[in-house]
């Protein structure tokens, strides 16, 4: 379940290097090569879904180890703790959602504000 043309799945292949931040056997997750926020990475899914739009049943236990890691690695990665700190999860879907590459990919943001985007 790995599309040959998808720029993420060439990263999580090692194809095109990257900045990693976390990687397990169903997860990758690396810094954004033009981020938004001093603290910006994405976390990707290892096998290839397009979007969010995508998502079924069996990916749930997936997405919620997602969720569920963010917060650990937002803080890894220099977040302040909650509630002065903090750090933002979106998930763009679609074209009209602001969606640039069609494999999944939650951003999360974070660091001393204002940020340049977000």
């Amino acid at each position: 379940m790995h599309d040959p043309n998808c720029i993420f799945c060439k990263i999580i292949a090692g194809h095109i290097p990257s900045t990693r931040v976390y990687e397990d056997e169903e997860i990758f997750a690396f810094h954004d090569i033009h981020p938004w926020a001093p603290i910006h990475f994405l976390m990707v899914p290892k096998v290839h879904i397009p979007s969010m739009a995508q998502l079924l049943p069996e990916h749930e236990a997936l997405l919620g180890r997602m969720m569920v890691l963010a917060p650990k690695l937002a803080f890894e990665q220099g977040c302040g703790p909650y509630p002065e700190g903090g750090f933002r999860v979106v998930c763009n879907t679609g074209a009209l959602g602001g969606q640039e590459v069609h494999h999944l990919h939650i951003h999360v943001m974070g660091g001393p504000r204002p940020w340049a985007k977000g």
